[in-house]
């Protein structure tokens, strides 16, 4: 069973995804397969504070709706709702272990801080 936190945030959340699937210009397909991709990355992020979890959600949302088109544009995928549930999904994931990349890059000597600039 979840516990308490975690299921009030995808209350909360469900709630506002419906309330805002009523403005003219949504794509209401895009923005529930986001809201459940980022539910799926929030849930599935047990070890993590719930605020942390709620940061995590609200990226992963943003970033598959407006990723969905894109998406679509270069996969097979026809639907709105897919697209963004893998990107919103994804979202997260990838980011988190491209910034575990950065953090491994060796910079030249004359980038690091404190390096001679001759």
């Amino acid at each position: 069973m979840a516990e308490p936190s975690t299921t009030t945030l995808v209350v909360t959340s469900a709630a506002g995804i419906g309330l805002s699937t009523l403005f003219p210009g949504i794509d209401g397909n895009a923005l529930i397969g986001a809201f459940a991709g980022a539910t799926l990355v929030a849930i599935s992020s047990k070890n993590l504070p719930a605020l942390q979890r709620l940061a995590y959600m609200v990226i992963s949302l943003a970033i598959g709706y407006l990723a969905a088109p894109e998406a679509i544009n270069n996969t097979p995928l026809k639907q709105s709702g897919v697209a963004a549930f893998f990107a919103s999904a994804a979202a997260i994931a990838l980011t988190l272990h491209g910034i575990d990349l950065i953090k491994t890059i060796e910079l030249p000597a004359w980038l690091r801080k404190g390096g001679d600039h001759d």
